[in-house]
């Protein structure tokens, strides 16, 4: 077995989930944080010597720390698929099987309700500010579609389709979710007349303020690609705008779209797919939110709950 350097095989490992596995970007970053931070605690040790006692140290040091429960879980994850990883790779024997995972509350993804959603998308829009027409249609996206924001300004003009059904004509937008997986969602018709007063009022000008031709469906005022940072900024104004003192969010709108969708009826199969989730179990803890709002009105309405 070659004998490499701590800092070698991390690179190894980053370059197999990015490569390979391709992760999207933040994820990779996480990674590397989290390896960073074991590598800093190992000093001088050599990855062979590195058994489950010095993992336990490594947890007990981050929790002496006073980091956060989540951030110690997700540090956990990170160590546990690493060291497979080097298991899998190099030979190197797994000191993760042994450590125990944290235990952390559960906590529920907090949704808006559907008149403060209403509330907020009206007030993406500025009189006497055109271009705030583009933030109200990024704003009616991230609900009507359950894109995560990463998603949203990762839009091209191309993934807006017509699709004939029994019904009639139905739009659908392509999103790239984590790891490159594409998939296909309804938009319904405040989102599609959105996009349309968009496309035709607003982005024509903002894409004349590029040399270059841009195929995104979001742009910014030099005709580039919208980033993450400013739709962040176009929700965090709006909420201000809409006088909401709760937390908001670009992923607030997904939570909400997830749990309206949910307490509408729809099936938890179909709200998986439209959320883009590996596995329903993830999609499950929406149907807690639902399930609180039920045990909530048994225990007002009922007179012996």
């Amino acid at each position: 077995m070659i004998t490499l350097n701590f800092d070698a095989l991390a690179q190894s490992f980053l370059n197999h989930v990015s490569i390979e596995r391709g992760l999207a970007a933040n994820s990779v970053a996480a990674y590397r944080r989290d390896l960073s931070k074991l590598s800093e605690f190992l000093g001088q040790s050599r990855v062979e010597d590195i058994d489950s006692t010095k993992i336990a140290e490594f947890i007990s040091d981050l929790k002496h720390a006073k980091l956060a429960a989540a951030s110690i879980n997700r540090i956990e994850s990170t160590l546990r698929t690493f060291f497979k990883y080097l298991q899998l790779e190099h030979g190197f024997a797994d000191p993760t099987l042994e450590i125990e995972s944290s235990k952390t509350a559960r906590r529920l993804p907090k949704a808006l309700s559907v008149e403060d959603i209403i509330k907020l998308i009206a007030a993406a829009l500025h009189e006497g500010q055109p271009i705030t027409l583009r933030d109200q249609t990024m704003v009616e996206l991230l609900y009507s579609s359950g894109a995560r924001v990463s998603e949203l300004i990762g839009i091209n003009m191309g993934d807006i389709s017509l699709v004939e059904s029994e019904e009639g004509e139905i739009t659908t937008l392509k999103l790239r979710g984590k790891g490159g997986k594409e998939r296909v969602v309804p938009l319904g018709a405040f989102a599609t007349k959105a996009i349309d007063e968009y496309k035709t009022r607003i982005r024509p000008e903002l894409a004349a303020k590029s040399s270059k031709a841009n195929s995104a469906l979001f742009l910014n005022a030099r005709g580039g690609r919208i980033t993450r940072q400013s739709a962040w900024n176009i929700v965090l104004r709006a909420a201000e705008s809409a006088g909401i003192t709760q937390k908001v969010t670009p992923h607030v709108f997904r939570h909400s779209y997830a749990t309206h969708l949910l307490d509408g009826g729809a099936d938890i199969r179909v709200v998986q797919e439209l959320l883009g989730h590996a596995s329903v179990t993830t999609t499950q803890i929406y149907t807690l939110i639902t399930i609180d709002r039920v045990r909530e009105s048994y225990a007002m309405a009922h007179p012996r709950a």
